[in-house]
């Protein structure tokens, strides 16, 4: 009996370290896949019966000890969509089962990955080199991302719409040595189809402290003139304010209306205009009341304007997608404009060994690993993105050499026992002749 059970031991044993071997391969022919986590081998004893007085032979069995925890190396990439987690977790990505009216169509079951070598394909998705497509929180319309549900990320690839100029804010200095001649300033501004415009500020003195602005269109569908109104400064204005300072508005006439004066308040003018889209009503933000910003009076012979600026754009092209540290998918666009579509979360696992593994790099959820928790990146233990950044496989060739060398020394010796066994059986039927 014992000569049958040692052959069987020893087989198990070939068995066993033949499985090893095979850890060892895929280890080794992975060492370059980006994402890949190493196979471990664990090796466990089954008894066939042990007591005090009797030991016999029993077997052993190679289980697999995944290392899907284990950090790879990061490595930086030209790549602009390429991310990678520094710490624990995966990024949540969905797999494409057909196409209906040429997009594709996903599996509801999603799958995990460390493999962040994304790219945008040409239907504006997010795929990864293996095929698997990006899911992420998508912007609600207030700028949050809704973290109710995650979705494959598309890009859209749209025209930016132009937007109307609402909001000028200006700052300069009135020439306080020159009462003669009129201050001109311009300003471009564009309306509802992204068209610009001009807008020329004239500034003329009406003596000490005070200036008259005047607002002009030249291509109003109306009239040129949009209005006026009235600027007091420093002891003219009503209360008074410091020397240099802009203090009230009085006699506004046309579009034009000045705000009510309130120290240390900002200090506005409103008016319109209609450039063929109807009326555009506009603010121009001058500063406070009563401060040395927006726009003064003090020294020198022109007008002198220190800042300048309107919130419309005109039309923008698509120009390029970014990724941020903090998980953040923003559309760059010709005309200088961002926006952000959503956010990248990170998925993490109670048992992140126990995932099954699938084709790519991939895993899906057990019931030995637990359910995904999904939340932003660098919160509650999860770890943080690392853009322009790949993650290699976390194999050691020079380890991986070294349970080569231990597996295949372990099998040989198995088949000395094979052999020794063999003899041992042939001269136990020799008895008998």
């Amino acid at each position: 009996m014992s000569l049958y059970t040692s052959m069987t031991t020893a087989i198990s044993g070939l068995t066993a370290q033949s499985r090893a071997l095979g850890n060892v391969a895929d280890n080794v022919a992975n060492s370059q896949t980006i994402g890949f986590k190493r196979t471990d081998t664990n090796f466990v004893q089954y008894v066939t019966r042990s007591t005090q007085r009797l030991n016999l032979p029993g077997s052993v069995m190679a289980r697999p000890d995944y290392q899907n925890s284990v950090q790879g190396t990061l490595q930086q990439t030209d790549n602009p969509l390429a991310i990678a987690i520094a710490g624990q977790g995966f990024f949540s990505v969905a797999q494409q089962r057909g196409t209906q009216d040429g997009l594709p169509v996903f599996d509801e079951n999603p799958l995990y990955t460390r493999a962040g070598d994304f790219r945008m394909d040409r239907n504006g998705y997010l795929v990864n080199g293996q095929g698997y497509f990006l899911q992420a929180w998508r912007m609600d319309p207030t700028g949050n991302p809704d973290r109710t549900q995650l979705s494959p990320m598309r890009v859209d690839q749209t025209v930016y719409n132009p937007v109307a100029t609402s909001r000028i804010e200006m700052s300069a200095n009135l020439p306080a040595d020159n009462t003669l001649t009129p201050s001109v300033a311009q300003a471009q501004v564009f309306d509802a189809l992204g068209r610009t415009h001009t807008l020329d500020l004239t500034w003329t003195n009406l003596g000490p402290n005070r200036w008259r602005l005047s607002v002009s269109a030249a291509d109003d569908v109306n009239a040129a003139a949009r209005g006026s109104v009235e600027m007091f400064f420093g002891d003219a204005a009503t209360p008074p304010v410091a020397d240099g300072t802009l203090g009230s508005f009085a006699n506004a006439t046309g579009s034009l209306a000045g705000s009510a004066s309130v120290p240390n308040t900002p200090a506005r003018i409103t008016f319109d205009a209609d450039f063929g889209q109807g009326t555009q009503p506009m603010t121009l933000e001058i500063g406070t009341f009563g401060a040395s910003d927006g726009i003064t009076q003090f020294k020198g012979q022109q007008i002198s304007v220190s800042g300048l600026s309107q919130n419309g754009v005109p039309p923008g092209a698509f120009s390029g997608v970014a990724l941020a540290e903090n998980g953040d998918i923003s559309i760059n666009y010709d005309n200088g404009q961002i926006r952000t579509v959503g956010r990248v979360p990170i998925a993490s696992f109670r048992d992140p060994d126990r995932l099954q593994r699938v084709d790519g790099q991939a895993f899906q959820r057990t019931q030995e690993s637990g359910g995904a928790l999904i939340g932003d990146p660098a919160t509650l233990g999860i770890g943080k993105l690392v853009t322009n950044t790949l993650e290699g496989s976390n194999v050691d060739i020079a380890s991986e050499f070294s349970k080569l060398i231990l597996a295949q020394r372990a099998y040989t010796a198995n088949t000395k026992i094979v052999t020794a066994t063999d003899e041992l059986l042939q001269d136990t039927l020799n008895m008998r002749r």
